[in-house]
């Protein structure tokens, strides 16, 4: 579509008494029409309009956000949001899912000790709130279930602990605190106790893993546009230009299935941008998402791009209106040669009408809704850009992805059990393996069960920490420690220590995708107490994640001699 506008509508010359305020109320008609046309096409082609002579201080506040007849402080009404929302949207809540039980339960007072955000799952939320206090930040649904862990429930989460593990108890029966079982050090001969091992261990995780995945983010980042392998996601691309201020700059979005780094697809920014007629920029915008886009997950965007040596900016919207604060970054390129350029979201400035809004909310990156890339003659807050050369321009951009910035921590933190690559290992004396080894058909192949819940942790794409402690107790914590991997020790380790170790692995990179097994050094038939008086020192655990390898699971031979730190 082609609209035209000059100084003469119906033949009848407009009034211009040397001032810009008939020029300004006719650009904010021109831009209400835009916001028509633009937001409801649904396959929208660039709206070209030209004006003839406008003022270039109209022009400058039309570059970046073609304003409307709103004053300047009504994005904030537009772009306003509860102190509970924005709260929810930029903590980084830790989920303990088990948050009743042994461990769990350790884990949330340990969080809350170091004042972080916890929310709990739980299946009995009297108990839960009888346990963990009435103001605790609670979650009722049952990971069995995949129909009760309802997407709301995980908004705002980051990171998990997992300590939920298939109840096994003693078969004689046991006391309401289960304090036969807690103990572990005398045998009482075991049984299922509830839901088997299948639906806790395996079903379970599966469905708490897709309940969190979105929230918690991949090592790998999120793709929100291009090409990469199999995988793609194409967004719809139309252009912005200068056009719609009188100018005659030009571009388009075009995809070149053969532009590609590797001969593939890639996306293509091209076209022509001068300074004729007070332009000078040129732009592609998507139209608004349906739902909004949420990278909170993540801290920034990364663009695979071929340079041509010019700067581009990045705009990113977190409202649906047209004319509101455009989250703004800079970026340069380097000629001829394919690059990935990092933009973290702590980068992006608010801009509205090519100025800086010091006091706007800030950058929420669960509500994304458009992305717009930008070449102009332009900066913001009258900058203007030094790279800026008229004449045509072409920027290839094969991918835009959300990415994690290093070092990455874990995003999933889940307690499992020593021995579950023991029931089918060859040559393993079972008589000097702990009960659930050798009982693990008797108990519903547990361990089974429990190592094809940890195969859906690694294989997810989720950063993880694995924790496998030995037999648990309830004795305190404190007592020195024996980290291995290859699934190869045994003896006892106490609740309160598993905890530590699970809150210390969530703020620990060294801790990220690692799995190993962990005991204490004081044997089984050797109760362990601390003199109040006279407590252990804190451990630094990252000493023991140090000295653990990536991709060790037990279910290769491995050999190794377990190593005290």
């Amino acid at each position: 579509m082609l609209i035209y506008l000059s100084r003469n509508i119906h033949g009848v010359p407009l009034p211009f008494y040397g001032g810009s305020t008939c020029w300004q109320k006719i650009g904010w008609i021109i831009s209400i029409s835009l916001v028509v046309l633009f937001s409801s096409s649904k396959s929208f082609s660039p709206v070209q309009i030209s004006a003839a002579c406008l003022p270039e201080k109209v022009i400058i506040s039309f570059l970046e956000n073609p304003p409307r007849s709103h004053s300047l402080g009504s994005w904030k009404a537009r772009l306003g949001r509860s102190e509970a929302e924005k709260a929810m949207d930029t903590s980084r809540i830790i989920l303990v899912a088990g948050a009743t039980g042994g461990v769990g339960r350790r884990v949330v007072d340990l969080l809350r000790k170091k004042g972080l955000p916890v929310r709990v799952l739980v299946r009995n939320e009297e108990k839960a709130r009888r346990m963990l206090g009435p103001d605790v930040d609670l979650i009722v649904g049952d990971i069995t279930k995949a129909s009760t862990l309802i997407p709301e429930y995980f908004k705002g989460v980051r990171m998990v602990v997992n300590a939920v593990s298939v109840i096994v108890g003693p078969k004689e029966g046991d006391t309401p605190d289960r304090a036969k079982y807690s103990q572990g050090i005398k045998f009482f001969e075991p049984e299922i106790k509830g839901d088997s091992p299948e639906m806790v261990e395996f079903i379970g995780m599966k469905n708490l893993i897709n309940a969190v995945k979105e929230n918690v983010g991949l090592r790998s980042g999120k793709l929100v546009f291009g090409f990469e392998g199999t995988s793609s996601r194409e967004l719809p691309w139309g252009a912005l230009d200068d056009v719609v201020m009188g100018g005659v700059s030009e571009s388009t979005f075009q995809i070149d299935p053969n532009g590609g780094e590797n001969g593939g697809p890639t996306g293509i920014f091209r076209g022509v941008v001068s300074t004729a007629n007070n332009g000078g920029f040129t732009s592609i915008r998507t139209r608004n998402f349906s739902i909004a886009e949420d990278l909170s997950a993540y801290d920034g965007l990364e663009l695979r791009i071929k340079g041509d040596g010019r700067r581009y900016k990045l705009i990113v919207r977190t409202s649906r209106d047209w004319d509101t604060v455009g989250y703004t970054t800079g970026f340069d390129t380097v000629k001829d040669q394919w690059q990935s350029v990092r933009l973290p979201f702590s980068s992006l400035r608010p801009i509205f009408r090519a100025r800086t809004i010091p006091d706007a909310p800030p950058f929420n990156p669960s509500e994304i809704i458009s992305l717009q890339l930008m070449f102009s003659k332009f900066e913001y807050d009258g900058k203007l850009n030094p790279t800026f050369v008229e004449g045509q321009f072409q920027l290839p951009i094969s991918t835009i992805r959300a990415y994690m910035k290093e070092p990455i921590t874990p995003r999933f933190v889940h307690v499992s059990s020593a021995g579950v690559t023991r029931p089918d290992r060859p040559g393993l004396d079972l008589s000097k393996q702990p009960p659930a080894v050798r009982l693990n058909r008797e108990l519903g192949f547990i361990l089974t069960y429990k190592l094809k819940g940890e195969d859906l942790i690694r294989e997810s794409g989720i950063p993880y920490t694995i924790v496998r402690p030995c037999a648990l107790t309830e004795e305190p914590a404190g007592a020195d420690l024996i980290f291995d991997q290859g699934d190869n020790i045994t003896g006892k380790i106490s609740r309160e220590e598993v905890a530590r170790i699970c809150v210390a692995a969530i703020e620990s990179p060294y801790a990220c995708d690692k799995t190993f097994e962990v005991k204490s050094v004081i044997p089984f038939s050797e109760p362990y107490t601390v003199d109040p008086e006279n407590p252990p020192p804190e451990k630094d655990y990252n000493l023991y994640f140090q000295t653990l390898k990536e991709g060790i699971t037990g279910k290769e031979s491995l050999g190794q001699t377990p190593v005290p730190v």
